[in-house]
């Protein structure tokens, strides 16, 4: 999904981002997501490794 985008659609993302939240909001935002991110991928590895140590 994210291939077909490519460097001119990123760039008018982060353009559109920029004018909707402003230069002082983006470092925040981009370290929630960030956190986010990290948080769902932390749990989904502790389910697998829930559900493969359940099976053994």
């Amino acid at each position: 999904m994210l291939s077909s985008i490519g460097i001119p659609g990123l760039i008018l993302i982060l353009v559109i981002a920029l004018v909707m939240f402003g230069p002082s909001k983006l470092p925040q935002i981009g370290r929630a997501i960030g956190d986010s991110i990290r948080e769902f991928k932390k749990s989904t590895k502790d389910v697998f490794e829930d559900d493969t140590s359940s099976k053994g």
